[in-house]
């Protein structure tokens, strides 16, 4: 009996992959070989749990519907907020995903083939792909499919968890030492820049709404406190809830001297016109011109007549180290227009030279296995795998992603926790000392 050999290339299967945590697929009906017929479709998929339907056409395309949930031919309309369409040509380097408008409506369960939102795959037993009436999903035709729907070939598989971890450690840091978070906090408390004039190095965090800017500071400022606190504002609204420039300063313990760090929080970038952060705001905070408690105006940048524009800022004024901040659980959904905004802002900032890092927030969240034990965060193959798609996405060394858990409803401090983001700090301020040593002038030195 001959083997059944998937259609996907080796590029077309590692972009589908990029879809998803650390899967394997395993084939479970090819049409060629299968047929196109329902009944063949139905006794190879129904009850296998999470599929992927892949179908090819003639213009290049492989796209299709992804379900977490059973065929079961019920015919009823089924929630899955995790269903999704994607589409992947060679004219594109990230996948197409599209999710459904209302976060909840999946896929109809009938007993044709897979019809998810606007498409029915498998139509009538043919070589088709139908396009019905709805709204649930949003694309254009000519992105998804090039307007094709004559399929060449499709096929379903089964997408199948990976669990386990892989054997040695993808980065080297001592989790379990003892002594470790005492001397990480001890170089944070010590640390001097590198040049006279600074006395605080200047962080500014940038992301998307809800990546976790805010938490980020309440987290460093909860390890260095001793115990848990919210000074900055934080939640899951679907705006920002930052709407000031906000400067904070950390004190090394309760009522101790401030650390050489200062955190800089802006509102959150946003995909709409004059929504969210304006891209040209962020030179002029890195500039900086734009003072603490500055009110932003998404439909307006910063005005240089304006309340709380510094006209003349010195080097200490202004930005040392700029910090995207992800939400690990949200990397493969960025959407083409975040990732170019994050491109036009890294292309501001690389002109001015300031050091460049990327915070990777919610780890426990976006992977079962380090929200079961925070140290198998180096383990874990799905947390590997986003950092080097980080890295790929905003164009930095792998090296300068670094995956961190946020307090967020703890009342408790975790040792692991206040290693992970210690040594996030750690790496801003060693990276601070680049910048320095880039823009170094006689003089300037640190004694």
């Amino acid at each position: 009996m001959s083997v059944v050999k998937s259609s996907l290339s080796v590029g077309q299967e590692k972009k589908l992959l990029s879809l998803f945590g650390h899967v394997r697929l395993h084939l479970l009906y090819k049409a060629s070989v299968h047929g196109y017929m329902n009944i063949a479709f139905h006794s190879r998929c129904d009850g296998q749990g999470p599929t992927v339907l892949v179908a090819y056409n003639k213009a290049g395309f492989v796209f299709g519907g992804y379900i977490s949930k059973d065929y079961a031919q019920t015919g009823q309309v089924i929630n899955d907020d995790k269903a999704f369409l994607y589409s992947i040509t060679d004219q594109r380097e990230k996948p197409l995903r599209v999710s459904s408008t209302d976060g909840q409506y999946g896929f109809t369960d009938g007993v044709y083939g897979l019809n998810v939102g606007v498409m029915w795959f498998l139509n009538n037993s043919t070589a088709t792909v139908q396009i019905v009436a709805g709204n649930s999903y949003t694309f254009e035709a000519e992105e998804m499919h090039g307007n094709d729907l004559q399929l060449t070939e499709c096929e379903v598989y089964r997408v199948e968890e990976c669990v386990g971890l892989l054997e040695t450690p993808w980065r080297k840091i001592d989790l379990e030492g003892y002594g470790t978070k005492e001397r990480l906090m001890d170089y944070i408390k010590n640390y001097k820049p590198e040049v006279k004039s600074v006395v605080q190095v200047r962080v500014l965090l940038v992301g998307p709404v809800g990546a976790g800017k805010s938490s980020f500071f309440n987290s460093i400022n909860s390890v260095f406190k001793g115990h848990v606190t919210g000074q900055a504002n934080t939640g899951s609204a679907g705006t920002s809830l930052t709407t000031q420039f906000r400067t904070y300063s950390i004190k090394a313990e309760q009522g101790g001297k401030a650390l050489p760090l200062v955190l800089c929080d802006t509102m959150g970038l946003e995909e709409g016109p004059g929504a969210g952060l304006d891209i040209d705001d962020i030179n002029s905070i890195l500039k900086g011109h734009v003072q603490d408690r500055y009110q932003f105006n998404p439909s307006m940048s910063v005005q240089t007549d304006g309340v709380g524009f510094r006209k003349s800022p010195s080097l200490k004024d202004t930005i040392h180290c700029v910090v995207y901040v992800l939400d690990a659980c949200k990397v493969s959904l960025l959407s083409a227009k975040m990732v170019d905004k994050l491109a036009a802002i890294r292309k501001g900032i690389n002109k001015l030279g300031v050091a460049q890092l990327v915070l990777l927030t919610k780890v426990d969240e976006a992977c079962p296995l380090v929200r079961k034990d925070l140290t198998n965060i180096y383990l874990s193959h799905y947390i590997e795998r986003m950092t080097r798609e980080v890295s790929v996405c905003l164009g930095v060394s792998q090296s300068c992603v670094l995956p961190v858990k946020n307090y967020s409803r703890e009342f408790e401090l975790d040792v692991h926790t206040d290693i992970l983001l210690l040594t996030a700090v750690v790496q801003m301020l060693r990276y601070s000392n680049n910048y320095f040593d880039d823009i170094y002038q006689d003089g300037e030195q640190s004694e």
